[in-house]
């Protein structure tokens, strides 16, 4: 039955549908009672939060009927401080997820266009949608984004342009003299919208620092999460880097006290404790390599590994190997969302998580 409240919906709201995110754990094991699941499909830090993070929001506890802090004030000076940036070059957001939704919300809407590559991060899609730009797909080359069609797409009714280096979920990543490139050839009245959330984890020698870019390219913004590398994703923690006069018009749309507390405080702790992220990034480099040779070995065809993830091909079974998985108390990502029916993801474990996916998927294949 159709909803009678599409009708009275936002103009590109009834052709949307809800994100769908990885199925968490409380899930299967409410719907099929199993125990002792693994959760590998969203990407997430398998060694948890680092401690001083720990610390830090057992250290704010106290302070959570007061309102945070709505600029962030200490986690942009750290920031500022690391990266060598003005701190009016940052904006804080829910997540980067929200921070996509700034520049959609502040400068398209109807009558603009927003330009995304096929196979590209869905939240792109679903913000421009809801905000009534017109989307603008270009196809994909070899599941990555094609900057050659995308620079095709361009003129004078585009506003945005998403490019995620690497591409989630695809994996692939572009090269700096390419994206640099193309940025360059992005007119002033486009804004280029570069999603670096896998930065931390990228082990690639021509994988580029989208940040050394932003005093060449005033239309430039780099957002980045505390959600990947940072092991932060429950409490949505993100931001975006870009020109200080950019910066200002997203300001106008985030609504106030936006970041809680705890995310604050973590995140700030977390960039001082390297020691755990080099124990991420052992732990990331150890279990591609596993992900990648276990995948081969059963014969099945892998797209380029990235950050934590990689996706992989069952021609005719992506769906049924998902659901058997889940079976065995499994979880990965099924790609039918992004029209890649023959496709799962799957996320870097500890070592016995992705010993125990490979050792499933085979009994299942």
């Amino acid at each position: 039955m159709r909803n009678k409240y599409l009708e009275y919906a936002a103009a590109g709201v009834s052709d949307l549908r809800p994100y769908q995110p990885g199925k968490p754990l409380a899930e299967l094991e409410r719907e099929l009672g199993i125990r002792d699941a693994i959760k590998l499909a969203s990407n997430e830090n398998p060694l948890g939060p680092s401690p001083a993070a720990l610390a830090a929001i057992r250290d704010a506890l106290l302070t959570l009927a007061l309102y945070p802090e709505g600029s962030a004030p200490e986690l942009r000076a750290l920031l500022a401080y690391q990266l060598d940036l003005d701190p009016r070059q940052f904006i804080f957001g829910n997540g980067s997820d929200q921070v996509v939704e700034f520049a959609v919300r502040a400068f398209a809407g109807p009558g603009t266009e927003v330009i995304v590559s096929q196979y590209a991060f869905a939240a792109y899609a679903i913000a421009a949608q809801a905000n009534g730009a017109t989307l603008r797909i270009a196809p994909a080359r070899d599941y990555g984004h094609d900057l050659d069609a995308m620079a095709g797409l361009l003129n004078a009714k585009t506003r945005l342009v998403f490019i995620a280096n690497p591409n989630n979920p695809t994996g692939t990543h572009l090269s700096a003299e390419a994206l640099e490139a193309f940025v360059d050839s992005v007119p002033s009245h486009a804004l280029v919208v570069l999603d670096e959330a896998y930065l931390e984890l990228m082990d690639t020698a021509d994988y580029p620092d989208g940040k050394l870019w932003l005093r060449r390219f005033s239309n430039l913004i780099v957002t980045r999460t505390f959600s990947k590398a940072y092991g932060l994703a429950g409490l949505r923690c993100g931001y975006g880097i870009g020109h200080p006069d950019l910066i200002a018009v997203l300001e106008r749309v985030r609504q106030p006290f936006n970041v809680n507390t705890l995310a604050q405080v973590a995140a700030h702790a977390a960039l001082t404790d390297r020691a755990h992220l080099q124990a991420t990034l052992a732990n990331n480099r150890q279990g591609i390599v596993a992900l990648r040779d276990g995948l081969r070995n059963l014969g099945l065809t892998i797209l380029p590994p990235a950050g934590n993830f990689t996706a992989f091909a069952v021609p005719g079974g992506g769906q049924r190997v998902y659901d058997a998985l889940l079976h065995r108390g499994v979880i990965i990502r099924p790609l039918t969302p992004y029209g890649m029916p023959d496709h799962l993801r799957v996320s870097v474990g500890l070592p016995v998580e992705n010993q125990r996916f490979l050792k499933m998927l085979g009994e299942v294949l």
